[in-house]
């Protein structure tokens, strides 16, 4: 609700008062430098440590996925030629199940670290699902590429390739981020139903 009170209120000085205001919304975003909390880094750093890979429910909710560096053109785009006072949605147009996330991120992970496979996917586990978590989030960027000619240029394998690299090549930025308070919410949020359970 909140969020999109703040779009109503943008679009309303952009009316009233001529103020030059673009909006965006974007499907989820992974990449380097990506808090570990997030699917993506959390599922490369366990695998890293042999720890377990937490899915929530049966892994079968769907998320579209864009590179972050492919969001931050479209910003870029946005802002220098979007036209004031619209919205422009920025997706990857790669939707994936979490389950196919996990496996995806397997394959780099194994290639890239050099773990075999199925150790890797022996980790897999099913956690309770969170209370409301929506089935899909989808985007639709017809608008952003029809208007403004904005598409990605990453698709998921090779965003996932590069974003695997890079957690594996930046150990200190990891140690850095990955506090107390990043710990405890860890226990909170990803409490497991034992190991292999789904």
């Amino acid at each position: 609700a909140s969020k999109a009170a703040s779009d109503h209120l943008v679009r309303a000085y952009a009316r009233t008062y001529g103020v030059k205001a673009t909006l965006s919304h974007s499907s989820n975003n992974y990449g380097p430098c990506q808090f570990p909390e997030k699917l993506i880094p959390l599922m490369i750093l366990n695998m890293l440590e042999g720890k377990s890979l937490p899915i929530y429910g049966t892994g079968t909710n769907v998320r579209d996925w864009v590179f972050v560096e492919d969001h931050a053109e479209a910003i870029w785009m946005i802002l220098g030629r979007g036209a004031s006072g619209q919205t422009y949605d920025i997706g990857g147009e790669e939707e994936r199940t979490n389950l196919e996330v996990v496996s995806s991120l397997v394959d780099a992970v194994s290639a890239l670290a050099g773990i075999p496979e199925a150790s890797l996917r022996k980790l897999i586990t099913f956690v309770e699902d969170r209370p409301g978590h929506d089935l899909r989030y989808a985007i639709d960027c017809t608008k952003l590429r029809s208007q403004l000619g904005w598409k990605p240029q990453h698709d998921f394998d090779r965003g996932i390739r590069e974003t695997v690299k890079w957690y594996l090549d930046n150990p200190q930025w990891i140690a850095g981020v990955r506090t107390g308070a990043y710990r405890e919410w860890m226990k909170t949020n990803y409490a497991s139903r034992g190991p292999g359970r789904r």
